[in-house]
């Protein structure tokens, strides 16, 4: 790689201060600590490993942006909402200086760099109150973060492991702490990029917790199931269903992780959430002005009315009757297009942005099993028992061996489950490619959004290519 003293998007994320929920801990924000005093002491490497966390909570990493992108690029968002540059993502007609992109893409950057410099620089505090297995947690907890953000960064913009077994061009791999020197690195494959997350995460459950004391914390930090679970998905999205069935049986084999018994679970820091990121009236991805409910609640309840049910989402719903993911969690309500529309009562809280991000949930561990021996053993007893736990708490009859006379007929209803339960968390998008599936298949947008199609990814954004001269654009940008 080619270094240059030259102000590079990626590393100038760095000289964004790290945002203060560090207060949770009593600790000294990083951004009043000089350079020879940061990551001096095991209360400032606590500070900048909380510096982390809060990155992952801003409004372009897993405070919901990505993640309304991942389900309305799909079928499952109506995105009826104003702005723009998201209009320009939901009619597949995006260009390479979308501000949002660009937003998305430095924030995961920012988020990613500051988890490199806990990897690298706590290892080397000298204070005796910090103690090896404390620092070794520090480093565990920043590769988790580091795995989870590349992971969605990947998917955002380079095509799905499906498209050619992972060769293709992903994103930038950087995994140095930033001394100064601006390096502009070139893309690396989807391959590198995942081998590094798997790298990450298995290093990571070495050392992390399987829990804390507080339930906010084994809910909100690294724990050894998040890792896990977190792996199987990766796994799975990557066809290796054996690691991926591996994975979620490690997962739900804990006591920690239960299906909840009914639809109340959101925001609670229950069994039913392996890792959500934390938020409150005072400290969320966009204080005061953003979040979840800004887009999936209308302007009668605080939101923007942006994001409501897609009618293939209700569709879907409505294939059998009394569906509780439906009948329990949907309102209407106007839109801003000013036209009545139901809305997800998942993240109701459009006022103080106080609803959790629910990055992954026992939900999802149960559902990755559950394909995953599908896929390696056809029409399976075990694979049924394992949804019908799902479509029990729906409301919905079992499925039994007879349901089912083909495995491809199998897994689609599989998936047609997983959109279900997961809709509105932004598992729609990837669900789809991975399975070689088009995003639309009506409307407009259709033609643009088949598998392996250039606009069902991201552009690279264009300050980035042109700050970085090694960078590669993707196709059709």
């Amino acid at each position: 790689m080619k270094k240059k003293l030259f102000i590079y998007s990626i590393t100038g994320a760095l000289l964004f201060s790290f945002a203060s929920c560090e207060k949770k801990l009593d600790l000294q924000p990083e951004q009043s600590l000089s350079a020879e005093v940061a990551l001096s002491s095991k209360e400032t490497a606590q500070s900048s490993l909380l510096g982390v966390y809060s990155s992952l909570q801003a409004l372009e990493v897993f405070g919901s942006q990505p993640q309304i992108i991942g389900d309305y690029q799909a079928d499952n968002v109506l995105f009826v909402g104003s702005f723009p540059t998201l209009q320009e993502i939901t009619n597949y007609n995006v260009i390479s200086s979308n501000q949002t992109i660009e937003a998305i893409w430095q924030a995961h950057y920012r988020a990613i760099l500051r988890a490199n410099k806990i990897i690298v620089k706590v290892p080397l505090v000298v204070d005796v109150s910090y103690t090896d297995a404390q620092k070794k947690q520090a480093v565990a907890e920043a590769k988790f973060l580091r795995a989870l953000t590349y992971f969605q960064l990947s998917n955002l913009f380079s095509q799905p492991f499906q498209v050619s077994t992972g060769t293709n061009l992903s994103v930038p791999l950087v995994l140095e702490s930033f001394e100064g020197v601006i390096v502009f690195p070139v893309r690396a494959t989807l391959n590198d990029v995942q081998n590094q997350i798997k790298k990450d995460l298995t290093e990571a459950i070495v050392d992390l917790p399987a829990s804390y004391t507080l339930p906010a914390e084994t809910r909100g930090r690294a724990t050894k199931g998040a890792a896990q679970a977190l792996l199987s998905r990766v796994h799975l999205y990557r066809n290796d269903w054996a690691n991926a069935e591996t994975f979620a049986r490690q997962v739900l084999a804990s006591p920690l992780y239960v299906l909840a018994a009914n639809y109340a679970f959101y925001d609670a820091n229950t069994p039913e959430d392996v890792f959500s990121i934390q938020n409150s009236a005072t400290d969320n991805g966009r204080t005061g002005g953003g979040g979840w409910a800004n887009y999936y609640q209308p302007a009668a309840k605080g939101g923007r009315g942006d994001a409501p049910f897609s009618a293939s989402l209700v569709a879907a719903y409505n294939e059998e009757a009394g569906d509780k993911r439906f009948t329990s969690l949907n309102a209407m309500g106007s839109a801003a297009d000013n036209v009545a529309r139901p809305f997800t009562l998942k993240f109701p809280d459009a006022i103080n942005n106080t609803d959790n991000s629910p990055i992954i949930r026992t939900t999802e561990v149960v559902l990755n099993l559950a394909e995953a021996i599908a896929e390696q053993k056809g029409v399976d007893i075990e694979s049924i028992d394992l949804i019908n736990r799902l479509r029990v708490r729906a409301g919905l009859s079992s499925w039994t061996i007879l349901t089912f006379s083909t495995k491809a007929a199998f897994i689609d209803a599989i998936l047609n489950e997983r959109r279900k339960e997961l809709a509105f968390e932004g598992h729609r998008r990837m669900d789809l490619l991975r399975k070689g599936k088009p995003l639309r298949t009506t409307g407009p947008e259709a033609s643009k959004a088949t598998f392996g199609g250039a606009l069902t990814i991201l552009p690279i954004p264009f300050r980035e290519i042109d700050q970085n001269k090694a960078l590669v654009p993707n196709p059709g940008y």
